[in-house]
């Protein structure tokens, strides 16, 4: 069943591909686990992160720029980035909720990011401010001037979709066209230090008719693994610049660099229709998904450079996994599931959704993590301001992740639904309203805390309804349905349910750092131990599978808590660590509590696993 025909009100408005993305308006979150959060994020973190902005010195740089006020610019080069981001995330929120306070607080600044812009349409203020004219793409490998116009662009297409100003799509289109004129084949030959900017020019594409915008994306694009940034100096495996996209078998380097490339290049294979472009893309998923991947679909072992590394690297007390990356993360694999419909690409969404992604912000919406490790020590010394040893903080000096966070939260309605020609798929599970053409649905559900997930249209309709790879055993009216596939059925009434019991998972023996370890999860959510929750020193605990597991709602947030048995170690031995001793090293049985992952750090800061060994 195709949807109507004017563009999506979501991030990734493709008409081309498998499936086309169903957009806020047509798809409207009302209520379950999803409503309340992007409630707080509309109530409080957005109108919070404007401050925050302010008080970093963001808005008095753009506001310098514009010839208002006097002084110098503040903080990092990308600073205008934070902005930018910003201002997408309120478009999307104006969107899913109107405000006339919100609307006022956009237009309000996007006359100032208008003002601040150059007459030949160039724009970033801090290199304006600190290095004038001549100082442009200088220093393109670190400067992210590409990257804040990535951010820019994506900015004006939500800010014209959702509240139908033009204001700062102009300044887009302007800026857009600068960079037509000045980066080609006969022009400058040059790559920004952080993709975003393939994404974005896709986007106005999309938005726009204007081809010159998606044949620039698929040169930046292209442009990679000929060895530009190797030519500045630098070492082109951390920028992904290596080797061609099209011949890259995997993600290596900077993580948020890696998979926001991947993600402008799904785009660009998308509106192209270039089978080898997207083929090469699925070989590159899927070993990240099987080799460099944690179980929380965070993404980045090493804090040195927050780059992916080696195969099966993945260290759980080591873990850089930024939530940037798992955002990245979720807009590459949306992209993907839109250009092949396949079912595994919305698994990897629900999975970095509701663990990678979702442990980033706090339980209240305005609090966050740069960094998520899958484990936590009691004695850890918060050595950077990034730890999350420190707890969850209201804002960093690189403050990349909290208004990336706003505007995925504030544009999620745009990731649960597509639509085909005969059909209405649903990715992912939320109480809410769908429009599909002529038809509209609503979904009833307690997802993820309960499997049953009931669905009622009022005209028959055809609907493919995803079984998560984990759900062995559900079914669709009453029938088995096969995981990892989408089961499909017609009718005006539907009842889908998935079994959420508690699961035990190992790791593959490869993944050196957790060999004869154990994790839990339960539905999509991966779980994890707190010191907060258990008597016995979380540092020393085993687990016993094998143990009958219980579960009760907790007044943490309504999460589902796992009880489940293991042993407490027999304490600490002093003196030398290695010996040959051997035999078994634990003490008393003891309940092993855990939370969902996500909710982690929301109370105590203490000690913290996902994985522990086998008793």
């Amino acid at each position: 069943m195709s949807a109507s025909p004017e563009t999506p009100l979501g991030p990734a408005a493709t008409t081309s591909g498998q499936r086309r993305p169903l957009g806020l308006g047509q798809v409207s979150i009302t209520g379950g686990f999803w409503a309340p959060r992007q409630a707080r994020n509309g109530a409080e973190a957005i109108p919070s992160g404007q401050d925050q902005l302010e008080k970093a010195g963001n808005l008095h740089n753009l506001r310098l720029a514009a010839g208002i006020g006097e002084g110098e610019a503040i903080g990092p080069i990308f600073a205008d980035s934070d902005v930018y981001k910003w201002l997408e995330a309120a478009a999307w929120e104006y969107g899913r909720n109107p405000d006339d306070e919100l609307l006022k607080r956009i237009r309000d600044l996007t006359t100032v990011v208008a003002a601040a812009q150059r007459d030949d349409g160039y724009l970033d203020s801090v290199v304006q401010l600190r290095y004038g004219d001549e100082g442009r793409y200088q220093q393109l490998v670190w400067s992210h001037e590409h990257y804040c116009a990535g951010h820019l662009i994506q900015a004006a297409v939500a800010q014209v979709r959702c509240t139908g100003d033009r204001a700062l799509l102009d300044v887009a289109i302007k800026l857009a066209d600068h960079l037509l004129a000045t980066f080609g084949d006969d022009k400058t030959v040059d790559v920004d230090g952080h993709p975003v900017i393939e994404m974005a020019l896709v986007e106005l594409y999309r938005e726009t008719g204007t081809a010159a915008y998606l044949e620039l994306a698929k040169w930046f694009v292209e442009a990679r693994g000929h060895g530009i940034i190797e030519r500045h100096g630098h070492s082109p495996a951390y920028f992904s610049d290596r080797v061609p996209v099209r011949e890259a078998t995997s993600v290596e380097g900077h993580s948020v660099r890696a998979v926001y490339l991947a993600a402008g290049a799904a785009d660009v294979a998308l509106e192209t229709g270039d089978a080898e472009l997207l083929d090469a893309l699925k070989v590159q998923f899927d070993h990240m998904w099987s080799t460099k991947t944690y179980v929380t679909g965070g993404l980045g072992a090493r804090w040195e450079g927050e780059a992916f590394g080696d195969e099966y690297e993945l260290p759980p007390d080591r873990a850089y996994a930024e939530t940037c990356a798992a955002i990245g993360g979720i807009q590459w694999a949306w992209r993907m599931l839109l250009a092949t419909g396949s079912a595994s690409y919305a698994d990897a969404v629900e999975r970095m959704l509701y663990n990678g992604f979702l442990s980033g912000v706090s339980l209240a919406g305005t609090e966050y993590f740069y960094v998520n490790p899958l484990q936590l020590r009691g004695a850890a010394y918060p050595d950077t301001g990034r730890s999350p040893a420190h707890g969850r903080r209201g804002w960093f000096d690189c403050a990349c992740c909290p208004p990336n966070i706003m505007r995925t939260l504030a544009s999620l309605d745009g990731y649960l639904a597509t639509t085909t020609e005969d059909a209405v798929q649903i990715h992912q599970y939320a109480t809410g309203v769908i429009k599909a053409g002529d038809v509209e649905l609503r979904v009833e559900t307690n997802y993820p805390w309960e499997g049953a997930v009931r669905i009622t249209a009022d005209a028959p309709v055809a609907v493919e309804l995803r079984i998560p790879g984990w759900a062995d055993g559900a079914t669709l009216d009453g029938r088995p349905v096969a995981a990892g596939e989408y089961a499909r059925a017609e009718g005006q009434e539907f009842d889908l349910r998935l079994p959420l019991d508690t699961r035990f998972v190992g790791a593959d023996p490869r993944i050196d750092a957790v060999r004869g370890c154990i994790a839990m999860e339960r539905g999509p959510l991966v779980y994890a131990v707190e010191q907060v929750d258990n008597a016995a020193n979380v540092d020393d605990l085993y687990l016993l599978p094998e143990a009958p597991v219980s579960e009760a709602t907790d007044l943490l947030d309504g999460v589902t808590v796992v009880k489940a048995r293991g042993k407490a170690g027999n304490g600490h031995r002093d003196g030398w660590p290695f010996t040959a001793r051997s035999g078994d090293s634990t003490g008393d049985e003891v309940d092993v509590v855990a939370v969902p992952y996500y909710a982690w750090a929301n109370r105590d800061i203490g000690a913290m696993r996902v994985w522990l060994p086998r008793a």
